[in-house]
């Protein structure tokens, strides 16, 4: 399979939106906007973000847009995200596109956050680099309660 980030196209966000309002996915994430199906809201947000200096891409997976990866925030505290369909899970796909964007970003450190839960997503991270430097709570609107959370960085 073929992995490719490219800038975010308009034509994008109706599957992103899918994506993100997928009941499994967002419990993986725990960390989601307090009513994904909330369009215009949703619209707001990647309207904000598109418009910022963050690095955000579109992920293709031969060809097909399987998610988002974005790298954001202010300098030395930039974050990265990344979200792959459900249906996509297991392949790989997210550990090569997060590869990808941070080539493509050089800056360090970079930081990541996930649900302490969230196996899947600590591996990907782990897999590029990232150690964990923190654990915290947080308040994960997808599953409506506090949850413990990682801080993980990726040094020079």
């Amino acid at each position: 399979m073929q992995i490719a980030l490219r800038p975010v196209h308009d034509s994008d966000l109706p599957v992103f939106y899918r994506q993100t309002n997928d009941p499994e996915s967002l419990r993986m994430a725990a960390f989601t906007p307090k009513d994904p199906a909330d369009r215009d809201a949703f619209d707001a947000h990647w309207k904000r973000i598109r418009a910022s200096a963050a690095v955000v891409r579109a992920i293709l997976a031969d060809g097909d847009v399987v998610g988002s990866a974005a790298v954001y925030g202010e300098p030395g505290e930039r974050e990265v995200t990344y979200w792959v369909d459900r249906a996509y899970w297991g392949r790989g796909i997210a550990t090569a596109a997060l590869g990808v964007l941070l080539a493509e970003v050089p800056e360090r450190p970079l930081y990541a956050r996930a649900a302490d839960d969230n196996a899947g997503s600590r591996r990907v991270l782990e897999k590029c680099g990232f150690r964990v430097s923190a654990r915290t709570t947080g308040y994960a609107h997808a599953r409506d309660a506090e949850i413990d959370e990682v801080v993980m960085v990726l040094e020079a």
